[in-house]
């Protein structure tokens, strides 16, 4: 119990360290975490399965994948209900209202990073800059304060780990 209490620590003091910055993405986080908010998830594979055999291939394994991560998102963040950093720090305050009210995994990051999975895996080396699209999304959930470090590690995790794992059900 101690070692998640450190955690929480180290989590609590990087949020707070990451949110004075004033980079490029900070004053932009709004727009990058727009992106991720579902429409891509539908649109592209559809436009890729117009173009190419393998975005045929994208689209079922993007409904599967998304069926299994949100299910297991939804369970995870209902059964923890971390708090959101405006509910657990005195005095914080968030840049946007979220959608929802807890905050562990984030699931903005968890889909982003599991599309980015699944498009590499599909289109190869050429689709490799999803995941710095995926990694600016979960950094610019922390930047507008609606989730802590780890919850965006943890959801990045979960997305690729779900991206491979139906990637590998249906080869």
């Amino acid at each position: 119990m101690r070692m998640l209490e450190d955690i929480q620590v180290i989590d609590r003091q990087l949020l707070l360290l990451l949110r004075q910055s004033e980079s490029w993405l900070a004053m932009r986080a709004r727009a990058v975490s727009r992106t991720a908010d579902g429409h891509l998830y539908v649109i592209l594979p559809l436009l890729l399965s117009m173009v190419s055999d393998v975005g045929d291939r994208l689209v079922l394994a993007t409904a599967l994948a998304f069926s299994a991560e949100r299910a297991i998102y939804w369970v995870l963040k209902n059964t923890l209900r971390r708090k959101r950093p405006a509910q657990a720090l005195p005095g914080f305050e968030s840049t946007i209202i979220a959608s929802d009210e807890f905050s562990f995994p984030s699931g903005h990051t968890s889909a982003a990073f599991l599309f980015a999975t699944l498009l590499c895996l599909h289109f190869g080396p050429l689709a490799l800059p999803a995941y710095g699209w995926a990694m600016a999304v979960g950094m610019s959930r922390v930047y507008l304060g609606v989730h802590f470090p780890t919850d965006t590690l943890v959801g990045a995790a979960l997305g690729t780990g779900l991206g491979l794992a139906v990637t590998g059900l249906l080869a």
